[in-house]
């Protein structure tokens, strides 16, 4: 039988104190909730003020603190510590004074244009509302199969499953989905995408055409561009089916997409890139967040005799902890700034020249060059934003992976990518270019990537594939040399007439 016993092992782990959390937390937070967690402090900590925009140094320190007994040492530190804090809020106000005016006449105009969208559920009542229904029964199956609508708008369940859910007659049902399908946008109350796009049809005069056969019975195959499978079942040239699929593409697959809520929201970037004395500089946006300062009336509490011990070691503690918060978000804004600086030094041919210059660039690199841990840099662009003459970024953009060319430059990922956009942009839509060729011709051009890397990338751009995107219409008939050169002689110069 086995014996039992105790064994001790020494190891080390590292324990992240309270204040540790809270530095580590501030550097991560985005504006918005930083600005949070400022206003949960000032609510928890007495000590903790705003500071007013008017505040004058002199209001700041003691009138003589060097007359008062006891918490020199901590008013001492107070005070320089109010200098510094109030040194580095005049540079930021220096450094956007000029452009506060009209970004804050921007602001306003941008908020005096909001309204509220209308839902797609509003939109279809007001119809019903103007439309001459004699039936109440029936307009009120139409508001019911408004309120089973999709963000597509399309009904969430065919007709005939409600029919029996809710005891309707199938005939009454079908009619209030008649009247909804009338109204716009052209195609909502449909079962499917089938069905919403025959409606469409339908309003466009097409009920019978090759179009509507084709939509009708071969959705599939058209929608994987299988068009001579589809000529050859209905006995027609390839060329009509493509022009049918021209036309069908021309229809709205999502009715009601344009009710949809916007996902998109406003950023405001916490670092915006100017030009001063020909050279790219970061300017730190310090606007959105509040000006902390500790308490005059308890720095005083420090100096009085009067007060008891247990009154100033709960005041020395509080002072403490606002002092600490307002050194992590100094800290924190000095951090972002190196950094932002750093991105710029290496970004420049991306801030001269545009998105096709992107150079790739890791973390390390950054964190190396502004002397801090790779982790660091991590926390500090989680969710910040940077403002520069191509448009707004979220500073993770500028760490991409990339290769290099044959004259030994970094090309980032996103170079590569905007290299096969403009590829693709170019070629004959009737022989589109293959995974193999882009590689190819990248090749060509110094950029060596794999044709599973171009996939890859095609697919993080939302490209199709070539046999996807190729057209099976005739293209115009080539003239020949001979022909092209009488007709030019024939047609008189433009600088004669």
């Amino acid at each position: 039988m086995a014996s039992q016993g105790f064994q001790q092992i020494q190891s080390q782990k590292l324990a992240i104190g309270p204040q540790m959390q809270q530095s580590l937390q501030i550097l991560q937070a985005p504006t918005l909730e930083l600005r949070q967690i400022i206003q949960q402090e000032i609510e928890v900590n007495p000590v903790l003020e705003l500071e007013a925009p008017e505040t004058s140094l002199e209001d700041a320190i003691p009138d003589d603190p060097d007359d008062r007994s006891g918490g020199d040492e901590d008013i001492s530190q107070l005070t320089q510590m109010d200098e510094e804090w109030r040194e580095y809020w005049q540079q930021s106000r220096q450094q956007t004074a000029a452009r506060r005016s009209d970004d804050q006449e921007r602001w306003q105009f941008m908020m005096d244009s909001i309204v509220a969208p209308t839902t797609l559920q509003e939109h279809l009542v007001s119809q019903l509302h103007t439309a001459d229904v004699k039936n109440a029964r029936i307009a009120s199956h139409v508001e019911y199969l408004i309120g089973n609508l999709d963000d597509r708008g399309f009904l969430n369940a065919r007709i005939d499953d409600i029919s029996l859910q809710q005891a309707i007659p199938i005939d009454e049902l079908r009619e209030a989905k008649r009247l909804l399908q009338s109204f716009d946008p052209v195609g909502v109350g449909s079962e499917d995408l089938r069905e919403c796009l025959m409606v469409q049809l339908d309003r466009l005069g097409k009920r019978g055409t090759l179009p509507w056969r084709v939509l009708d019975q071969y959705l599939d195959d058209l929608a994987n561009k299988r068009y001579p499978i589809i000529a050859r079942k209905l006995g027609v040239p390839v060329e009509q089916i493509s022009r049918a699929g021209d036309l069908i593409g021309t229809l709205d697959p999502r009715p009601a997409q344009r009710f949809a809520v916007s996902d998109n929201n406003y950023v405001t970037p916490d670092v915006v890139v100017e030009r001063l004395n020909g050279e790219w500089v970061a300017v730190m946006t310090n606007d959105d967040l509040p000006r902390l300062r500790i308490s005059n009336t308890y720095k005083d509490l420090l100096s009085q005799a009067q007060s008891t011990g247990e009154v100033r070691d709960y005041v020395r503690d509080k002072i403490r902890g606002g002092k600490f918060l307002i050194r992590c978000i100094h800290q924190r804004q000095q951090t972002i700034h190196k950094i932002a600086t750093e991105i710029l030094r290496h970004q420049r041919d991306f801030l001269d020249k545009g998105l096709g210059h992107l150079k790739s660039l890791n973390m390390a690199t950054v964190a190396a060059d502004v002397g801090v841990h790779e982790t660091t840099v991590s926390r500090a662009i989680a969710g910040k934003y940077i403002a520069t003459p191509h448009g707004v970024f979220e500073l993770k953009y500028f760490f991409t992976h990339g290769v290099k060319t044959d004259s030994g430059e970094d090309m980032s990922n996103t170079s590569v990518k905007n290299a096969i956009s403009e590829l693709i942009k170019q070629e004959s839509k009737h022989k589109p270019l293959s995974d193999d060729k882009l590689a190819a011709l990248l090749d060509k051009q110094g950029i060596k990537v794999a044709r599973r890397t171009i996939a890859k990338y095609r697919e993080a751009l939302g490209i199709l594939p070539s046999h996807l995107r190729k057209e099976f219409s005739s293209p115009p008939p080539k003239e020949s040399k001979a022909r092209k050169s009488k007709k030019e002689a024939a047609e008189p110069d433009a600088s004669e007439a």
